[in-house]
């Protein structure tokens, strides 16, 4: 069972998202981040959240801003904003009797629930999914258009299907964020999972968070995946992986 949900951003315009609950007894709650312009419904946000309910973990996906259903301009946010309102969910599920516990992030989704764990105190795992170790990673997604958009300001970003505006906030923003430090004094049990296939951010991104990570720290190499996720059983693997990982710090 799913329920859609609507909840404010940081920033004023109200995010979509959808609660996948619990096929049975209920184990806890966890919010899940998308990567860089996939939205909540993407492939692998979908299998994997489903997957979790089915293992009795509650999970809240949701668009970010200016993505799928949620208003807003993806121009005007940011990693920051990324963050901020992935810390924003957490809140919305607390405020409604839901503990959350656990962060499960893929993709830039995964570099921002290790920042965004910093700012909510009672989440006490972090599950990253094919993160990069610096979300300035995802420049060459728009490298041709950096030098245009430092001098004009912004201009027009064709992703995946999808016309959005670049702004040089965001590039800015990006850049400055400083995810080895938030990896060193995370705090929380921290599950890095990563493709040794993976062709978009490659492996070297999860050996790098896992040096700079404390205990506990665990590793999966989520051997035969690509980056998305997308073949056969590979999200629900994850899904399981994680279920069985995060068992102790749920309650």
């Amino acid at each position: 069972m799913a329920e859609r949900v609507w909840f404010p951003s940081t920033t004023g315009p109200r995010l979509a998202g959808l609660i996948d609950y619990p096929a049975g007894r209920v184990r806890g709650w966890g919010v899940f981040s998308h990567g860089f312009t996939l939205g909540k419904d993407s492939p692998a946000a979908n299998r994997i959240c489903k997957q979790l309910a089915h293992e009795g973990i509650g999970m809240l996906r949701f668009d970010n801003l200016g993505l799928g259903a949620s208003e807003g301009d993806w121009g005007n946010g940011s990693f920051s904003n990324k963050v901020a309102d992935t810390a924003q969910a957490v809140h919305y599920l607390n405020e409604s009797g839901r503990q959350v516990r656990l962060l499960v992030g893929h993709s830039f989704g995964g570099a921002a629930v290790i920042a965004a764990a910093h700012t909510v105190p009672e989440v006490l795992a972090v599950a990253s999914i094919g993160a990069p170790f610096d979300p300035g990673h995802v420049e060459h997604n728009y490298d041709a258009l950096v030098e245009r958009i430092m001098a004009d300001g912004e201009a027009p970003f064709l992703i995946g299907g999808k016309a959005l505006t670049l702004r040089r906030h965001f590039i800015e923003d990006v850049r400055a964020a400083d995810l080895k430090e938030q990896i060193r004094t995370l705090r929380r049990a921290l599950l890095v999972m990563h493709s040794p296939t993976d062709n978009t951010v490659g492996i070297a991104n999860a050996s790098d968070i896992f040096r700079a990570a404390r205990h506990p720290r665990s590793f999966v190499s989520l051997e035969g995946a690509d980056h998305l996720l997308t073949g056969p059983g590979q999200a629900k693997r994850a899904a399981r992986i994680i279920s069985a990982w995060a068992d102790p710090y749920l309650t």
